[in-house]
């Protein structure tokens, strides 16, 4: 679906600009930010490679562990109707550590066996409540360590690419407790709506 928006976006940007007669000030800037478009990807990609090898570092010694160690009552907290050991947890909490260090593209892929997971503990064809609230938090995204944006920054020459950590830290605070907050209220408003 998303394939198909974006396709729909470039047509209907190119018979626009074929109709008002900008055609060609749209190819002078497709072509012109080609170069750019790729250096970004190979920098980002460099990075993402190199905070994806501290990672499997980290896994290694035993630190993605603690980290999960840590984090585990909080999830058990939020995540009540999940089973003590199942393999969703561990899914979730893998998740929630690539995004603590700002690995969201690392992060997907555990976030989608984590989906798959809940699914099949869900017996509904909807999504369940672990589902909706894993969405919230993995859009909110609590990082500590913002790498794809330091990496932007250090890419364009910034004189400091780390200063805006602490700002991350206190917005992606803010927002995962928004989001918390928000899908226990729906949660328990649906429940309270249910029983009516």
């Amino acid at each position: 679906m998303v394939n198909l928006i974006w396709a729909l976006l470039a047509i209907i940007g190119i018979v626009y600009a074929a109709f008002n007669g900008t055609m060609e000030a749209v190819n002078k800037a497709i072509f012109s930010t080609l170069d750019e478009a790729v250096m970004i990807a190979l920098s980002l990609a460099g990075v993402l490679i190199f905070w994806l090898g501290l990672m499997k570092i980290a896994e290694e010694a035993g630190l993605l562990r603690g980290l999960a160690k840590l984090f585990k009552p909080f999830v058990r907290k939020v995540f009540p109707d999940i089973p003590e050991n199942d393999p969703a947890l561990g899914y979730i909490l893998s998740n929630m550590t690539a995004n603590i260090f700002g690995l969201g593209n690392a992060a997907t892929p555990m976030g989608l066996k984590a989906m798959n997971e809940l699914k099949r503990l869900s017996d509904s064809q909807e999504a369940s409540r672990s589902m909706i609230t894993l969405l919230a938090i993995n859009t909110s995204s609590l990082t500590l360590i913002p790498t794809t944006v330091i990496a932007i920054r250090m890419k364009y020459g910034s004189e400091d690419p780390t200063s805006i950590v602490g700002a991350t830290i206190l917005a992606t605070i803010i927002s995962t407790c928004a989001a918390l907050l928000i899908d226990r209220y729906f949660y328990y408003r649906r429940k309270r709506l249910m029983r009516t």
